[in-house]
């Protein structure tokens, strides 16, 4: 190969890995700026004040909205949802049915419990009764995960994913598809209210970003220093 053939080949590859970089970038980058719009749109509805519990609408549009519902308890169908940490521990959700006047039921998060040792691992947590105004944020749980075992619905108090689907059919509970994830400012009842940020994040999206246009920036200096160099041998 001739030295011009190689400085030809090694300016096309270096035009191309800067090309694949930058593109990798922008596709980095417009993701960003969605899930950033995504934020502020969840933003907004987290700042709004309750609202009493809608009737038949697009729950995806209710996502992290601050809600308002009265029923009664339903106690005796309250469930531990398995596998939840905080805080490096495990533990379990404590979910209790809240049957509304209108003859719907909807399922209320009401925070989190350590799971014990041994024998005892599964806690004993006491179920609410009688009338209730809760308010919370609207959850929805996402319609496809992973569950180690069989695949048909618990017949016990603990389960290993929050399905409301599930559960209505386990239980008989006119049940709406999402979850109402309590107030930390109602009392607790020994439970651990500390619920996850609100909406996507943005932040993995931005460092690979400047990672691709880091990398572009690496391979034109790479290239401007190689064309000077063998510039400067011809003279």
């Amino acid at each position: 190969m001739t030295p011009r053939t190689a400085n030809l080949v090694a300016s096309a590859a270096a035009v191309a890995a800067i090309a694949l970089f930058v593109v990798a970038g922008n596709w980095q980058r417009g993701r960003m700026n969605a899930k950033e719009a995504d934020r502020a749109a969840v933003d907004a509805a987290s700042a709004q004040a309750p609202v009493p519990l809608p009737d038949a609408v697009d729950w995806a549009a209710w996502r992290w909205r601050r809600v308002v519902a009265t029923g009664t308890w339903r106690g005796a169908t309250q469930l531990l949802i398995d596998n939840r940490i905080v805080d490096g521990r495990a533990g379990f959700a404590v979910v209790t049915p809240l049957a509304l006047d209108d003859g719907r039921a909807v399922l209320v998060d009401r925070g989190w419990t350590p799971a014990g040792a041994g024998e005892e691992r599964v806690p004993r947590v006491d179920a609410p009764s009688g009338r209730a105004t809760v308010e919370g944020r609207v959850a929805v749980p996402p319609v496809r995960y992973l569950e180690l075992g069989a695949t048909t619905a618990p017949s016990g108090n603990v389960w290993q994913n929050l399905d409301p689907s599930r559960i209505a059919a386990a239980t008989g509970l006119k049940l709406l598809p999402i979850v109402i994830e309590q107030d930390p400012a109602a009392p607790a009842d020994g439970l651990t209210r500390r619920w996850s940020p609100a909406g996507p994040d943005a932040t993995t999206h931005r460092v690979y970003m400047l990672q691709w246009y880091s990398f572009a920036a690496l391979v034109a200096v790479l290239w401007i220093a190689f064309t000077v160099k063998r510039l400067r041998g011809r003279a």
